[in-house]
């Protein structure tokens, strides 16, 4: 059965017409990009084209205000609403104040279906509940399992490693709650996108040496592991893909305040001696990324390290795609994301 979505008017109104013709795409976007031997999908370099001529990128601004603005406003129209899953909030104590949750239960998940914790994009710093709302639903609904979505504090008001802390008090308070909350107990996995897929991997290691049981899955989405280093692919996208350069030095300094602290794995779990034990993995990653290469080689030190990891990159998509599902073809690539790691966390249940 597919999932029921209600779309933007204005999107649903495009979606219902014959899409945009070749030649208007090609007088509005230009030539194709093709770099690194991959070719940027159409629809998305139009996206990109047009947020460059009306300043609509969501990452950009002047000031954390402006950009946590932009990317509200960019977020209520990236991705369709499903509406085939029941949605409300609760609070838990945190480690210094309460923490909100939103929770998102599928029509017909069952009394005790499995659950997914999920930490949200935006660099640590922009990025809440609501710009992550729809790909949290579409998430429920494909993978048939809960999904608690986590409102830990953002830097620079709270910088490291106060959103790790809130990530991990939210993941063990969820275990500790699962009756309450009437889910499975013994199977509950952790997923981020970006920012999200950092947090979901530290509370990965993190929850593996600890008293509480470790998650069963981790799904990371286009995961920020490393701020020791740059690669290849920061070199290559650093401009003009969405995430630039400029955006991820903001975030990174605005989140860490210490440069001594990049090497600590809780800020880059790539630097980790020991990632063995962790658990089974899935990691997706966007051809156009600059974070590309960092999510590749943490892929590949969990497999490395004996953990189940899969690996797949969208090689003509860019950073942010979990929630563009309003483009042609990426609905569906969220929806199989999200089925993957329903699969995953069943896999795993104890």
């Amino acid at each position: 059965m597919g999932i029921t979505y209600k779309w933007n008017p204005i999107i649903s109104m495009a979606r219902r017409s014959a899409g945009v013709p070749d030649w208007l795409v090609q007088r509005l976007a230009g030539d194709p990009v093709e770099v690194d031997g991959r070719v940027l999908n159409r629809s998305v370099q139009l996206l990109i084209e047009l947020g460059e001529r009306s300043g609509q990128n969501a990452l950009e601004g002047q000031d954390v205000q402006e950009r946590r603005a932009n990317m509200s406003r960019v977020a209520r129209i990236g991705m369709p609403v499903a509406t085939d899953v029941h949605v409300y909030e609760r609070l838990m104590d945190g480690p210094e104040s309460q923490i909100r949750l939103r929770i998102f239960r599928p029509h017909g998940s069952g009394p005790t279906p499995p659950a997914i914790v999920f930490f949200h994009g935006g660099g640590w710093v922009v990025g809440d509940l609501d710009t992550h709302d729809a790909s949290c639903r579409v998430l429920a609904c494909a993978s048939e399992c809960a999904v608690i979505s986590v409102d830990y504090r953002l830097a620079p008001e709270h910088p490291f490693p106060t959103p790790v802390e809130d990530c991990l008090a939210a993941y063990e308070w969820v275990v500790a709650h699962g009756a309450e909350l009437s889910i499975d107990p013994g199977a509950i996995g952790v997923m981020g996108d970006s920012a999200g897929g950092n947090l979901a991997a530290v509370v990965a290691l993190l929850a593996r040496d600890t008293e509480t049981p470790a998650p069963v899955a981790q799904g990371l989405v286009y995961p920020a592991t490393d701020f020791t280093t740059d690669t290849r692919s920061v070199e290559l996208f650093g401009e003009g893909f969405f995430l630039t350069e400029e955006s991820r030095t903001w975030f990174r300094d605005h989140y860490v305040h210490d440069p001594a602290q990049y090497s600590d794995p809780k800020a880059s779990p790539l630097v980790a001696e020991d990632v063995s034990g962790a658990a089974p993995a899935l990691v997706w990653t966007a051809g156009f990324d600059p974070l590309r290469d960092e999510g590749c080689a943490y892929a590949e030190k969990l497999e490395k390290a004996g953990v189940p990891t899969h690996y797949r990159c969208y090689d003509d998509l860019i950073h942010g795609f979990f929630g563009m599902g309003t483009l042609p073809g990426i609905l569906q690539i969220i929806e199989d994301m999200s089925a993957q790691m329903g699969e995953l966390v069943r896999s795993g249940a104890r």
